[in-house]
């Protein structure tokens, strides 16, 4: 009977034991959960953290969570070069905004989305192989006057830098410098026609 005690005693031991340490694990676990995501900056303003996002989606991942591109995302999509621009790259792509794509009388707009032949050219006609920052942009030559630059399609976009900023044959950069995983996506104000393509 003694031997019987002293087993119990030991059990209802343990057992308390076991209690506490969860109870120091839960506790551990409330307070690593309940501390706030936050970082302080360089300014000393604390800010939610959001590293890991910027330029981390692909060129078509940045395109659609950026509303004033969603008429683009729809063209790429109706194009079939969603994966294309999901790729490798790296890539430089000139986006037009929707205003942009408005632009366009509806009717044409149509007709150029119903033909995909024609979507595609005049898409790819905004995509240059590699990555142009407009660090590098800046750099290119003859760039003050018009810098020829090879597109996916295989013709030339001229671009021209200066004090009144970027522009891209007829259209202006609005926002440069939109950083995703396989390259730079530059915000334009009008869409691109290749030479010989007219509305």
């Amino acid at each position: 009977m003694r031997s019987f005690a002293v087993a119990t005693a030991l059990v209802l031991a343990l057992s308390a034991c076991g209690d506490d340490d969860d109870d120091d694990a839960a506790d551990t676990t409330t307070e690593q959960t309940d501390a706030p995501d936050t970082s302080e900056s360089m300014t000393g303003e604390t800010t939610e953290d959001t590293s890991g996002e910027a330029g981390s989606g692909t060129i078509v991942d940045v395109a659609a969570a950026t509303p004033d591109l969603s008429t683009l995302v729809t063209a790429v999509q109706t194009a079939g070069l969603t994966e294309t621009l999901s790729g490798e790259g790296p890539f430089t792509v000139f986006a037009p905004t929707n205003e942009a794509f408005a632009a366009i009388p509806a009717d044409k707009l149509d007709a150029i989305l119903a033909d995909t032949e024609l979507l595609t050219q005049i898409l790819t006609y905004h995509v240059v192989s590699g990555e142009y920052p407009a660090s590098a942009v800046a750099d290119l030559p003859d760039v003050a006057t018009g810098a020829a630059v090879p597109t996916v399609e295989g013709q030339d976009v001229t671009i021209v830098a200066g004090a009144d900023g970027v522009r891209v044959n007829e259209a202006n950069v609005v926002q440069p410098d939109v950083e995703a995983s396989n390259g730079v996506v530059h915000v334009i104000d009008a869409v691109l026609l290749p030479p010989g393509v007219t509305l």
